[in-house]
């Protein structure tokens, strides 16, 4: 098998349908991709949805996974343990593929023999119009997005890639421990495809991105309000603070001053805020966020600093035999 597809999927039965059309209308031979779908423990119709979706698409290998435990590390990285491909590619389940995506994906692996992972275009399907501001300061990685400016690129960074659009090679996925935890039971620990992907420069391996692979994200309305973007910066800080931690392993003195540091933050964060408010400028509300992160943050050091079972799980690698 060359690639294993693989949809961690959770509470979403009105979206995974039009996910696994799309990958079943992709132009590569259906004979050398598989398709994994990682229920993480649904409890609405998901199942019932992927069961009949599998009985009238038999010719494609379509495979149904359970993962009790919940968080999405879990059902990414259970899913690749049963994978038989030699390139995995994660997606999500509120996804829509171009017909050519998996092609595309796979061919920039022949430019150089030290790119481990590649992505391409994440563009939105908006449910329905969302507000102006949303597509003036949202319309990039705050919602997964990323739509570069240049065609195609090989480079030592991560290109912006996202787990709902990334094809890796199977080995050097297991090599680095698979996919960092984040939302975990409503507890956010870690930083996700971003520590995969810091794990994967540090052994020396190459990322790439083109133009010609793309994906589209549905947005629902419940992800165009300031209320989410007030939580997705609060993840940020969570996902940031824990990136931090396992670069530096600062001492409980050095995260008391960033701790300070990020008081005096959320001071200017707020008086920012209130000015650019006055002014009704949109951008009070990346300052509004901005405050709800740095708290994140100090929550979140706070944490490292009185508990040492935390640190320790922060410091873990290998997430894959979990």
């Amino acid at each position: 098998m060359v690639i294993s597809v693989i949809i961690p999927t959770y509470n979403r039965s009105r979206f995974i349908e039009l996910t696994l059309e799309s990958f079943v209308r992709q132009n590569f031979d259906a004979g050398n991709f598989e398709i994994i779908v990682a229920d993480n423990n649904s409890t609405d119709n998901t199942t019932e949805v992927v069961s009949r979706f599998i009985e009238n698409n038999k010719t494609h290998s379509i495979r149904y996974f359970l993962e009790r435990r919940q968080g999405v590390h879990f059902a990414r990285n259970s899913a690749a343990k049963i994978a038989t491909g030699d390139f995995l590619y994660f997606t999500d389940d509120d996804m829509i593929a171009d017909p050519a995506l998996l092609t595309e994906l796979l061919d920039v692996f022949t430019l150089d023999k030290k790119i481990a992972s590649s992505t391409g275009l994440v563009l939105p399907k908006w449910e329905s119009e969302p507000p102006s501001w949303i597509r003036d300061l949202c319309n990039n990685a705050l919602l997964s997005l990323n739509n570069p400016d240049y065609d195609l690129i090989v480079s030592e960074k991560d290109c912006n890639v996202f787990s709902c659009h990334q094809m890796i090679r199977r080995e050097v996925f297991f090599q680095t421990g698979g996919f960092n935890p984040e939302n975990t039971k409503g507890v956010w620990i870690g930083d996700g495809e971003t520590g995969l992907n810091i794990k994967i420069r540090e052994k020396g391996y190459k990322f790439a991105f083109t133009r010609k692979s793309v994906i589209q994200h549905i947005i629902p309305a419940s992800r165009t309000t300031q209320s989410y973007l007030n939580k997705r910066l609060t993840n940020q800080g969570n996902c940031d603070m824990y990136t931090y931690y396992r670069a530096v392993q600062p001492s409980a003195v050095q995260m008391g001053g960033r701790m300070f540091t990020s008081l005096l933050k959320i001071a200017y964060s707020f008086v920012k805020c209130l000015f650019n408010l006055i002014l009704w400028k949109n951008t009070w509300r990346l300052n509004m966020a901005g405050c709800y992160y740095h708290v994140a943050g100090i929550k979140y050091l706070a944490k490292l600093i009185s508990d040492s079972s935390w640190r320790a799980l922060v410091l873990k690698n290998n997430w894959i035999n979990e």
